[in-house]
């Protein structure tokens, strides 16, 4: 079933993209085209993601309620949240620190000569670099109500794990709530599932949306730029998470690609972290045998914390415009902009569009032109659909990690529910 949905998926990918771009440059100005059918992509891929979206806040909630609550040594829940929490921040300054070391040295859009060619089109309002104290304030909501209705994920966690702690206090007494909290996690796996089974139809309309907007002039005029970004995600996606996973948990690199295919393919579709965290759980916990209690805990997290694309993309981002307006980056800001960056992508939303937002943050921040954001938004939406692949996969590596560490996974196991699916697709 797996197998046969990733299938689907890539197919309606691929499709999308074709009628997109065929639309774009064959049938422009055909009214069915470009009124019914990319009005029609655009309704369905949108319900879509917001159905995605729908699940995402209850299922984070319930799920680390659940996720607590399951751990028979209330002390181990101190031991798992700073083993991911240190993972996560460790992942994300690997990223950064390979960023800066590649664009220092292939320095993107040094030859582009961009100053004065792009109008003034985007205006950026005076902001200020969040910071960690106010990250940590900010955790605990003033309204739980409005916190749900944000869906701010720091705040939701924060309550999830109080709710969970309290029932834990509750002892025995405690058993009919966490019933209730399991029945509703169940629930909430089956509407995934349900969901789940849309994906294809969901993705094909936002890959017709994406081709039908693609520039092919823009494209080509940051091509190298756009290249290297997508080069170190993928070489991230496919080489350094598996690698880090085999060396850490004993899971071939190659078994650990076949258990995140389905994942890939639908964060490359979303290019969002948090409309992801449900197949990102379903992954860990049905493919890599990882415990409830440890993804339910580190995949909202991750989501949340674990930037680790946005990071390589912004970096390299703001090193091409630098370059690109003749304000190359010196080598004696590198510290800064690093820690910068660290900040920023800790603080990025889940969500579509979360990547290009902190780069518009970071050319204000740096004083870079405001004119350069208007050629990287030209082509955020193919960096931000490998920079959501990145993050999530991330997010199932570093879980994949704790969870061994925490003698929570069996890899004998893992080995055989992964492979059996393609030797079933054989016989």
């Amino acid at each position: 079933m797996d197998k046969s949905l990733s299938s689907k998926i890539f197919v309606g990918l691929f499709a999308g993209l074709l009628i997109g771009t065929a639309i774009q440059y064959l049938f422009s100005g055909i009214a069915i085209f470009d009124t019914y059918l990319l009005g029609a992509a655009e309704g369905v891929g949108g319900m879509f993601v917001s159905l995605i979206k729908l699940l995402v806040v209850p299922l984070v909630y319930v799920s680390i309620v659940c996720g607590i609550v399951d751990l028979k040594d209330i002390t181990a829940f101190g031991r798992l949240g700073g083993k991911t929490f240190a993972l996560y921040i460790i992942n994300t300054i690997i990223a950064i620190t390979a960023a800066l070391t590649i664009g220092m040295i292939v320095q993107p859009g040094a030859d582009a000569h961009l100053a004065g060619t792009i109008s003034e089109s985007i205006q950026l309002t005076t902001t200020e670099t969040p910071d960690i104290f106010s990250l940590v304030v900010n955790i605990v909501p003033s309204n739980p109500v409005q916190a749900f209705a944000n869906g701010d994920m720091l705040q939701i966690i924060f309550m999830a794990i109080l709710t969970g702690l309290a029932i834990q206090a509750l002892d025995s007494r405690g058993g009919p709530a966490i019933r209730t909290f399991k029945m509703a996690n169940e629930i909430m796996m089956k509407l995934v599932g349900l969901v789940m089974s849309l994906a294809p139809y969901g993705v094909l309309a936002l890959m017709i949306q994406l081709g039908a907007t693609l520039d092919a002039h823009t494209l080509l005029s940051v091509a190298g730029y756009v290249a290297l970004v997508i080069a170190m995600l993928v070489f991230w996606i496919f080489v350094f998470y598996p690698t880090a996973v085999g060396l850490a948990t004993g899971t071939s690199p190659k078994t650990f690609l076949r258990a995140t295919r389905e994942q890939i393919l639908f964060s490359l579709s979303t290019a969002s972290s948090n409309a992801t965290i449900p197949v990102t759980m379903r992954t860990l916990t049905d493919k890599l045998k990882v415990s409830k209690s440890v993804a339910g805990f580190g995949v909202p997290l991750g989501a949340t914390m674990n930037m680790s694309g946005v990071s390589i993309y912004i970096t390299l981002a703001t090193i091409f415009v630098a370059n690109a307006f003749g304000q190359p980056i010196n080598s004696a800001d590198v510290f800064t902009l690093g820690l910068t960056i660290l900040l920023l992508s800790v603080g990025a939303g889940g969500v579509p569009g979360g990547g290009i937002v902190m780069v518009g943050v970071l050319l204000h921040q740096l004083g870079l032109p405001p004119e350069g954001l208007a050629i990287v938004a030209a082509v955020d939406r193919i960096n931000d659909m490998f920079c959501t692949s990145s993050n999530v996969v991330g997010d199932t590596a570093v879980n994949t990690i704790v969870a061994k560490s925490e003698g929570e996974i069996d890899k004998a196991e893992v080995e055989t529910e992964v492979d059996a699916k393609p030797a079933q697709a054989n016989a």
